[in-house]
């Protein structure tokens, strides 16, 4: 539908701590050209929370300007306000991206039926496709089994961004007739056993061309040395357990010449330590050479 590597790009700021258009279309270039069949903008990754519609929009006209024809543009438009949610859907559509990520509503814990009608509500205002973000360690909820099943009874509702480790419940999505996206790095290789479409990926800002070998080695038929491109991809998955996301990966991005910025508080840029614990994950991935003594 959208890609098998989605990578969940981050927004790069200036000095003044204002959205650089110009080193956003650079870096969703680098990612294409590296591994990316996609990216997921103003997602958590993009520090969604703290950037206004306005940005948003900006990030999103970017995106198609500098990708179309080349690579899907998703738009991160799930907030725990239904009417906000839609809102931005509209002007996500009209701009003309590929793809809504639509989170499960935060804050305000929507019992189930909440959530379906949430997301039927958003699906009435557009005919995009629609991947569902489970990630109950931010939202506190978890979208149930028979919920998503629910869910996929509505026409745009086409995926799952699962950021749950269960899986049996990974198991049954595409049982449902849903694209089951990892929506944690280290969930790509098991969930593929599982069916999975692809990942939406945090990491591939560094590590693209590994994760897309990782999928074709699966895809034709050799699941061990899948296992042994995941196992190799170990220094990657240390670096998103430094800090909390998205400090680290553009503390990584920052130190292999990206030049993205700093963070929007309530987060902040990753300290003396940490930048040291990011530099050692690049160094094991091979993607950055160890500094002299």
């Amino acid at each position: 539908m959208l890609g098998e590597v989605l990578t969940a790009i981050v927004t790069p700021f200036d000095r003044e701590g204002r959205v650089d258009l110009d080193r956003f279309r650079a870096l969703a270039s680098f990612l294409v050209d590296n591994g990316s069949d996609g990216i997921v903008v103003s997602g958590t990754t993009g520090e969604s929370p703290t950037l206004s519609d306005a940005e948003k929009f900006e990030l999103f006209e970017a995106a198609v300007d500098v990708l179309r024809g080349r690579a899907s543009v998703v738009a991160g438009v799930g907030t725990y306000d239904t009417a906000h949610s839609i809102h931005l859907t509209k002007h996500a559509a009209q701009i003309g991206v590929d793809g809504l990520l639509v989170v499960t509503p935060y804050y305000n814990l929507p019992p189930q039926r909440g959530i379906v009608a949430h997301f039927a509500a958003i699906a009435g205002e557009s005919g995009l496709p629609i991947v569902v973000y489970n990630i109950p360690s931010r939202v506190v909820r978890n979208i149930e089994p028979e919920t998503i099943a629910q869910l996929a009874e509505i026409e745009t509702v086409r995926g799952v961004k699962q950021a749950n480790a269960d899986l049996e419940q990974a198991r049954q999505i595409p049982g449902f007739g849903l694209d089951l996206y990892a929506g944690d790095d280290n969930l790509l290789r098991p969930f593929l056993g599982l069916g999975a479409k692809g990942v939406i990926s945090v990491h591939a800002h560094v590590a693209g061309p590994q994760i897309k070998e990782l999928i074709r080695l699966y895809r034709e038929g050799d699941p061990e040395g899948a296992t042994q491109a995941d196992q190799e991809l170990g220094p990657a998955y240390d670096l998103l357990k430094v800090q909390t996301n998205p400090i680290a990966i553009k503390a990584a991005l920052n130190l292999l010449g990206h030049d993205v910025g700093g963070l929007r508080l309530p987060l902040v840029e990753a300290d003396d330590a940490e930048t040291a614990a990011v530099r050692d994950c690049l160094e094991r991935l091979g993607v950055l050479q160890p500094a002299s003594v």
